[in-house]
Order: C-alpha cells, then sequence, then structure tokens
C-alpha cells in the first residue's frame, strides 16, 4: 500500500500501526520521525536566520544537523510548511519562519531537545564575537516583551533592578511593536527589552583558552552578607527548557525583595572551569566590570564547593548572575512578559545604559 502524501502525514501526526510499512520495509512510523526530525531542523535553521534564505543554503546548513536532503526535497518541504503557516515566502530568495512556525518549533520534537539548552549555550558562546580587549563585537542578548500599556510602570520596576549588583549589565536594546532586536520582530501592543545573556562570559573565558563547563540554571538565596546557597537547580544537560524561564512563570524569584530590603531570591547560573585558570578568570571578571558587565557574582576555590554546590576534581566552581533578572521582577509586579533567553546575537554599539533607553519608553 502506497504511503499518503507527507502534507497528510503532518496533519495527521505520527502512527505506528503494526503491518503498516513504507516501500523501504520500514513502518510507518519510523518513517514519520524521520519527517518529524527533518521540518524541526528545518524550522530550528530558519529560526537562527536573520536574513531570507533559499533551499539551496537550506539543504547545505541540514547536512550539519544530520539531514542529507536534495534541494528539490528541501523545496518540497518547504512548501508544506508554507501551507501550514510554519513559513512566508519571498519570491524566489527563499523563506523566513513565522511566528506560528516559532510556536511550533518550540512544542516539537520534545525527545531531541533534552540537552538542547546545553546545546545552544555552546554554539551561540562561538558564535559569540565580542572582543574583550576592543570592547567591540556581537554578544548574545534575551529578547523579552511586556504591554505597552504598563511601560511605566515597567520602567520603574526594572530601573531598581538594573541599578542593582544583581544584572548582567546595565546596558540593554529596547523597541516598540514592529522593530527588531537581533532578528526578532516586536510583536503588536507590546515594548521589546533585550537584556545581556550570560552566554557572554562562556565566550570570553573561552576566547581567551579557559574552558568552561555549564551545569545548571538556578534560584540564588542572597542576604544582607550576599550570596549563600543555591535553593533549587535544573540542569542544562538535561532540560528541554532554560531552567530560568521556569522559575520566573513559576514565580519562584524575589528580586524586589532583594533590590528593596537587601534579601531575596534571584536567577543565577551555575559554571565550573579548570583551578589552573583561576588567576586569569579574576583578570577576566575585573577586565569585563570596565565595559559595565558585572554578572561574575562569585568565584570558587579549588576542589572546593561554592555556594553549597560541589566540583569536579581540579575545578573551581563560578557563579554567574541571571540575565533575566529584571523581567522576572516584572512577573513578580504582576506584570506579564514573554521571554526568549539566549536568543539573538546584537552588536555591543546597539546597548544602552538602561536609564537612558527607558527614557524613549516611560
Amino acid at each position: 500500500m502506497g504511503l499518503p502524501p507527507v502534507a497528510e502525514h503532518l496533519n495527521h501526526g505520527i502512527s505506528n500501526q503494526p503491518g503498516r510499512f513504507d516501500r523501504h520495509g520500514h513502518t510507518r512510523g519510523t518513517f514519520l520521525n524521520q519527517l518529524s526530525k527533518t521540518v524541526h531542523a528545518i524550522l530550528k535553521i530558519l529560526s537562527e536566520q536573520k536574513d531570507i534564505i533559499g533551499s539551496r543554503e537550506l539543504s547545505r546548513m541540514l547536512k550539519l544537523h544530520g539531514v542529507d536532503l536534495t534541494e528539490r526535497t528541501v523545496r518540497y518541504h518547504l512548501k508544506i510548511l508554507d501551507e501550514k503557516g510554519f513559513t512566508q515566502v519571498f519570491g524566489k530568495e527563499g523563506r523566513k519562519i513565522t511566528k506560528r512556525g516559532r510556536e511550533e518549533l518550540s512544542r516539537s520534537h520534545v525527545s531531541s531537545r533534552v540537552g538542547f539548552i546545553l546545546s545552544k549555550i555552546e554554539n551561540l558562546s562561538y558564535r559569540t564575537s565580542f572582543d574583550i580587549d576592543k570592547g567591540t563585537g556581537e554578544m548574545v542578548v534575551n529578547v523579552s516583551y511586556f504591554p505597552e500599556n504598563d511601560a511605566s510602570e515597567a520602567m520603574k520596576v526594572m530601573k531598581k533592578v538594573f541599578s542593582s549588583p544583581f544584572v548582567m549589565s546595565d546596558r540593554v536594546v529596547m523597541a516598540r511593536a514592529g522593530e527588531i532586536i537581533g532578528n526578532r520582530e516586536i510583536p503588536e501592543g507590546k515594548i521589546g527589552i533585550g537584556t545581556m545573556c550570560t552566554i557572554t562570559i562562556n565566550s570570553v573565558l573561552q576566547k581567551a583558552g579557559i574552558p568552561v563547563t555549564s551545569r545548571f540554571g538556578g534560584l540564588l538565596q542572597v542576604t544582607p552578607e550576599g550570596p549563600k546557597r543555591f535553593t533549587a537547580i535544573v540542569s542544562y544537560e538535561g532540560s528541554s527548557l532554560d531552567p530560568h524561564l521556569i522559575f520566573i512563570k513559576s514565580r519562584m524569584t524575589t528580586v524586589n525583595d532583594l533590590v528593596k530590603h537587601g534579601e531575596g531570591s534571584i536567577l543565577a547560573s551555575f559554571r565550573e572551569i579548570p583551578v589552573a585558570c583561576l588567576a586569569q578568570a579574576d583578570e577576566i571578571r575585573t577586565k569585563l566590570k570596565e565595559y559595565g558587565i558585572g554578572g561574575i557574582l562569585a568565584i570558587g576555590e579549588p576542589n572546593s564547593s561554592l555556594l553549597e554546590i560541589p566540583v569536579g576534581l581540579d575545578r573551581a566552581g563560578l557563579c554567574v548572575v541571571g540575565g533575566l533578572n529584571p523581567l522576572a521582577a516584572l512577573e513578580e509586579s504582576g506584570i506579564d512578559t514573554t521571554s526568549a533567553a539566549m536568543s539573538d546575537l546584537v552588536d555591543f554599539s546597539e546597548l544602552r545604559p538602561f536609564k537612558e533607553a527607558a527614557k524613549d519608553f516611560a
């Protein structure tokens, strides 16, 4: 029995009915699992592109995802994605992913996204071009939205957070509806803000020859004496979602309490570096502060726990403040937010101090 059209497979989902085989002798479920992987890979590549991309370039890039398709086959899949509203056609130039396509990407193929966050961190660390000696280049930002009607209150809340030590940097990029941050267009009725991502730290350390292991994102308890301990953690290796987004939407942070009263729980992440690199890492922390980047909250001692987190042999811990703490403060204040953590690359020159940027939106 011949297979129905691919579009029908996509509409009806994966089927594993016994005795139903394709022309290669594989069960229909096997065929559809491969199809799901292909669609997921196409949408993932499109989501990472600022510009329109054609089928030839897409075919080349798919090979990096372990999907070997001819240009003609790629066009076939793209036609299906067009029909489902996941992609938009721009004549002969190619396609771009749509909002609906991004939503599908965020929900689909969950098993393949276990460990996705760790892979994303490693990929973006490599792509970040910020030069610590020149103070130039691209860095990763988290792109977030909040209602335009809440702008005045939002600016008041975030101002206190950006004036504290509990942000990666006070430098941001902001945009109105229809404008773009990185490769993301700000939705109607929203204001967008790009906050510096912790991946910046990974990139700078790695470019200096320091291997970095990203272990988890978590909630960090802070007292008037300083950071005390992690009270909740989610491993990057075993997660398909950014841990900090989970904590934000669960209203588990108390960022506002911290900036007002000196005690609370904030977003932070934990890294490990070799003990041989400790002195160099401390020098880099000092250098970053010259550019208004103060994300490293604490560097541990050799082979010793940091903030109650044990480390590996000949390793030391590194605690980095979460880039989304200002957005967590908005959620705590009852202002709804949407965030894409580790979202897009933005040139450092586009970032402005929050107080300066906020004047145009208050």
